[in-house]
């Protein structure tokens, strides 16, 4: 059996995608851009009498919602194809396996707290994150194993259940039966793999909110500290301040006297 080789996305899948969002984005204003210009452009240049005018204002509205309506439809193509390409171009990166670098290509796939806890930890401690992405790869790669092999299950089993409702060949029968047990077995070890990977993902996160809470609480307890050890100067100052106000209030009244 051939392995499969490792996809490397390159520099002209890069510029494909791009290249058709730009399409998808561009196209209703580029299409109802033109006929508002050259209209505008008409009025401008040449003297048209007020009818003249009406009609050739009237035609380039019309020409433009046309093409404003034409580029939304070219614009919903473009994001289709977008759409379809991103797609293939993920199936070919998880062909071998997702890897830790791999896994913005699969954000989608990403449950809304594990983008969530990816972006904190990224912002707290790069390299947990990194250990953090390579499990998120292990679970994505591990779920899309238990999904594909479900599905491949369900037909082997349908396949089976035909052959032996058609009274087929019993050689056939031994080797579905064998194709079964062996997907079984696929199955049972990514669920085992998928369990592993979320229970990595839970104490990356228990480690890293822990570790997050105890340096804030320790940075909180310096700043008491400090404001602590500079309460008995405050207070002595207030003391200081106070005699020589009650001095100055005495030497005022002696004064008067």
């Amino acid at each position: 059996m051939e392995l499969p080789t490792e996809y490397t996305v390159t520099k002209r899948d890069l510029a494909r995608r791009r290249n058709l969002r730009l399409a998808a984005w561009s196209a209703p204003f580029a299409l109802a851009g033109v006929p508002l210009v050259v209209t505008l452009s008409a009025l401008l240049l040449f003297s048209f009498s007020s009818p003249t005018a009406a009609v050739v204002l009237f035609l380039g509205l019309i020409l433009t919602a046309i093409g404003f309506l034409a580029g939304v439809g070219i614009s919903a193509y473009f994001s289709h194809r977008r759409s379809e390409f991103t797609k293939q171009l993920t199936e070919k990166i998880a062909s071998d396996g997702i890897s830790a670098s791999e896994v913005d290509w699969f954000r989608k796939e990403l449950s809304s707290a594990e983008r969530r806890s990816l972006k904190a930890i990224s912002d707290r401690d790069p390299l947990l994150a990194d250990t953090y992405r390579d499990a998120l790869a292990s679970r994505l790669t591990a779920t899309r194993i238990v999904k594909s092999s479900k599905r491949e299950l369900q037909l082997m089993r349908q396949r089976d259940a035909k052959l032996r409702q058609l009274k087929g060949p019993a050689a056939m029968r031994v080797e579905l039966d064998r194709d079964i047990r062996r997907i079984e077995s696929v199955r049972n070890d990514a669920s085992s793999l998928l369990a592993e990977a979320q229970t990595r993902l839970q104490i990356i996160e228990a480690a890293s909110v822990r570790s997050g809470s105890i340096a804030e609480s320790e940075i909180a307890l310096k700043k008491l500290s400090l404001r602590a050890r500079d309460l008995p100067i405050a207070l002595e100052h207030a003391r200081l301040a106070d005699e020589i106000r009650r001095e100055l209030e005495e030497e005022e009244k002696d004064g008067e006297k």
